[in-house]
């Protein structure tokens, strides 16, 4: 009798397949080049170390910079609170202690699932036609999609950590709520902790995307220097995001213990609103004008012909192919590097390359690759590839420096090389947690596409864009909604690749 051998690739050797598409991306950047934006760019990487130094020029960044950190304290703040009690509310664990069922807990997810799937700058252009240019556009943007994606996150960990206390403290009499507060919540206090911290780096990045599309901040200051080509200033304002971003970084790493970083959030809201007090930023209540809005969706014949004005089945293929080649250089490039430069040393050089990938927006990233290469839609993925390449490699370094390099010398001493060692020994020891987070990612990503297609003059996005500038409201209609059920879609495959994985709820 025949023996059926299937062969598999070796565990660590799994986020390094992504990183095949790089060779292909490789031939279609050599293809597309055209090279004349090489002078350009010269003059931005040697604006780097010469930056704008003119002190009127400083002062609008630094309190484009304030308005940023202002918007993204803000919505995090808000977004934090109201995450964490959805994330309970809408836990199967917490109302069958509560109520011995748990379909109010899935259909309070149901209702949320919208809400999560449009984009913050979605959320942040469509306010923004209602209730013009002000403070709280930009916080509600990223605070409400932030609330529900928060949700998620701590609904998804109460029910993973459920303690094996819980039945007897049901059997010894305990009322719900004690149960929940003495066996279902002390185990959630860090991973939430650090989804907090998480969150609060992403909201600073949000806010910062938000302004590229004009809604202030110091993104909005980014823009218009990369776009007159005023690069030393682009640099003053990137010098000066990066030290932000550094010391945020410190002061959550200080903020470790969960009893500080949960009650953070309680009092950023009110920290953020005396602050923003100061700067020149509207803060009054926006009076909306939602008949602009909904004045123009009421005609049915409308909603359909606008419905036939898209080619759907070709903008749905660009916008997936977009997330395809984003991910795999997002999810293959960090160990790839890694293997090149095998060392303990090569982390600290490595988390500098990777904090330079999340310092530049994926648009402005896209628009500084277009001096260089034609546009395509491969170009648009590398773009948001690039961007989050960087987070995943905060995310791979992390996680090494968390198990620590035993394996890796343990191999070492063996005989093994230094690329074999790292492979089998560190890498394999993260891969399966790496790789649980490359599939939450692809969740993102595919929401990101949204920001990459306003530039890259593809996908739904730039038919969003499109429709928004000639105030087509059915037109908008149909592409947030196509937009909401691909990425649901997104989530669905995410979590059936997580289970696949075997792993734990995510903390980040």
């Amino acid at each position: 009798m025949a023996l059926r051998i299937t062969l598999k690739p070796a565990l660590p050797l799994l986020p390094l397949l992504p990183g095949l598409s790089l060779l292909g991306m490789l031939a279609v950047l050599v293809r597309d080049a055209h090279g004349g934006g090489l002078p350009l760019l010269q003059q931005f990487a040697a604006a780097a170390v010469q930056p704008s130094m003119d002190p009127l020029v400083l002062s609008s960044l630094l309190n484009g910079l304030q308005i940023t950190v202002f918007i993204s304290l803000l919505s995090w703040g808000i977004s934090s609170v109201a995450g964490v009690v959805l994330g309970f509310l809408s836990s199967r664990s917490v109302w069958d202690i509560l109520a011995g069922v748990s379909w109010p807990a899935v259909l309070l997810r149901r209702c949320m699932a919208p809400l999560r799937a449009i984009h913050e700058l979605i959320w942040g252009l469509l306010l923004l036609q209602v209730f013009g240019l002000n403070g709280w556009v930009a916080v509600c943007a990223i605070a409400i999609p932030y609330s529900v994606l928060m949700a998620r996150v701590i609904a998804d960990q109460v029910d993973c950590h459920v303690s094996p206390a819980i039945p007897m403290l049901k059997g010894t009499g305990a009322t719900p709520w004690a149960v929940i507060l003495t066996g279902l919540a002390p185990p959630l206090a860090q991973p939430i902790c650090d989804h907090l911290g998480h969150r609060l780096d992403c909201a600073l990045r949000s806010a910062l995307i938000l302004g590229v599309f004009g809604l202030g901040g110091l993104g909005t200051d980014l823009s218009l220097s990369l776009r007159s080509l005023q690069f030393q200033e682009m640099w003053s304002g990137l010098w000066l995001l990066a030290i932000a971003m550094v010391v945020l970084d410190r002061l959550l790493r200080m903020l470790r213990t969960w009893s500080r970083m949960l009650f953070l959030p309680v009092i950023s809201p009110l920290i953020a609103i005396a602050w923003g007090a100061h700067l020149n930023l509207q803060l009054s209540w926006p009076v909306g004008q939602w008949s602009a809005l909904f004045g123009n969706v009421m005609d049915g014949a409308s909603g359909l012909s606008a419905a036939l004005e898209i080619s759907w089945p070709g903008v749905i293929a660009a916008t997936l192919w977009i997330t395809v080649i984003a991910c795999c250089i997002a999810t293959g490039l960090p160990p790839l590097l890694l293997l090149v430069w095998p060392s303990q040393t090569s982390l600290h050089l490595q988390d500098v390359v990777w904090g330079a990938l999340r310092l530049l927006p994926a648009p402005l990233t896209a628009l500084l690759l277009l001096m260089l290469v034609k546009p395509s839609l491969a170009l648009a993925g590398l773009a948001l590839g690039l961007h989050h390449s960087g987070v995943m490699g905060r995310v791979l370094m992390d996680e090494i420096r968390s198990t620590g390099m035993g394996s890796a010398q343990t191999l070492k001493s063996c005989g093994a090389s230094s690329r074999v060692s790292w492979l089998y020994g560190p890498l394999a020891d993260v891969s399966r947690s790496y790789l649980t987070y490359a599939t939450y990612r692809m969740d993102v990503i595919l929401r990101d596409t949204a920001i990459i297609g306003l530039v890259g003059g593809a996908g739904l996005g730039w038919q969003l864009m499109e429709a928004l500038s000639s105030f087509h409201w059915w037109l908008v209609l149909w592409i947030v909604l196509m937009s909401a059920v691909l990425t649901l879609l997104g989530e669905s495959l995410g979590e059936r690749l997580q289970g696949c994985w075997n792993s734990r709820a995510m903390a980040l």
